[in-house]
């Protein structure tokens, strides 16, 4: 009876959707509030925040949680929209959809699938490089000396830099093992760990010359697609959940869109800077 209420249950299956789509909302707040850094802040802080972001226990713990919510949050909206349709295989005779549900909840499907592309692809973009591509730079700082200018590896401790060329790392005994461990070689000793440059990546790849503008554009209306979905599923959420008052209800549903709109919005305006503003 567990088993069938867990997995077959129109009940079940929406309450999971609810619960998956509030944690992604967090999830969406949080990630929103490190990668507003690449506007409010510098390179350093930004590749601060992201390796704590793949280092921290528990982070890491939530970034799992995270993988699991989308992938659950998309299957389960797949099935509920088959169901869906196998429930009501013959339309109604005399239907006017744009009177009795909005745009949103008509399309919830076809949003969230856009939405999930969006998702994979963005992962290959950073997600991906920051984790496995091998030619991933790391941070450097550019320090002028007696008139010439000299770039060094900035490392997790402030206070010790490394120059950021290969020759002069071989003549100090040093080599980088791992994409971001100095080593010296001949005491097989770890003497700093460097951070990998996501802030670099990530302005490359909106300012370049050839797709940045195209990878702006996607970025902006991914956003838009993503806006029409909370705008709907966040209150609904709630909704699926029987969280409905008189009293509290209204409160919610006003927040759900300030929260459809704000979000979103935010998060276009990043790839709109760093392609047009940044220098």
């Amino acid at each position: 009876m567990a088993k069938s209420a867990l997995l077959k249950s129109s009940l079940a299956k929406k309450y999971w959707m609810a619960l998956t789509g509030l944690f992604l909302c967090l999830f969406l707040a949080g990630h929103l509030a490190g990668n507003l850094q690449l506007i409010f802040s510098d390179a350093s802080a930004f590749n601060k925040y992201a390796l704590f972001m793949t280092t921290n226990p528990a982070v890491k713990i939530l970034s799992y949680l995270t993988y699991f919510s989308i992938l659950f949050h998309a299957f389960d909206g797949f099935l509920l929209t088959y169901q869906n349709i196998k429930a009501r295989p013959i339309g109604y005779a005399k239907n006017n959809p744009s009177k009795n549900s909005s745009f949103s909840s008509r399309n919830m499907a076809v949003l969230g699938t856009l939405i999930l592309v969006f998702i994979v692809t963005h992962m290959v973009n950073f997600w991906a490089k920051m984790h496995f591509d091998k030619n991933m730079p790391l941070q450097t700082i550019t320090v002028e000396q007696m008139g010439q200018k000299m770039d060094y590896y900035v490392t997790t401790d402030n206070g010790k830099f490394y120059p950021a060329d290969a020759s002069q790392l071989e003549q100090m005994g040093l080599e980088i093992r791992n994409r971001t461990e100095f080593y010296n070689k001949q005491a097989n000793v770890k003497m700093a760990e460097g951070y990998k440059d996501l802030h670099k990546i990530t302005v490359a790849f909106f300012k370049n010359s050839k797709f940045g503008l195209i990878a702006t554009l996607a970025y902006v209306l991914a956003m838009f697609v993503l806006a029409f979905h909370l705008w709907h599923g966040f209150q609904s959420a709630f909704q699926s959940m029987g969280l409905n008052h008189p009293r509290y209800t209204p409160f919610i549903k006003g927040f759900g869109k300030a929260f459809a709109v704000l979000v979103p919005l935010l998060f276009a305006i990043i790839p709109v800077y760093i392609h047009f503003f940044l220098k």
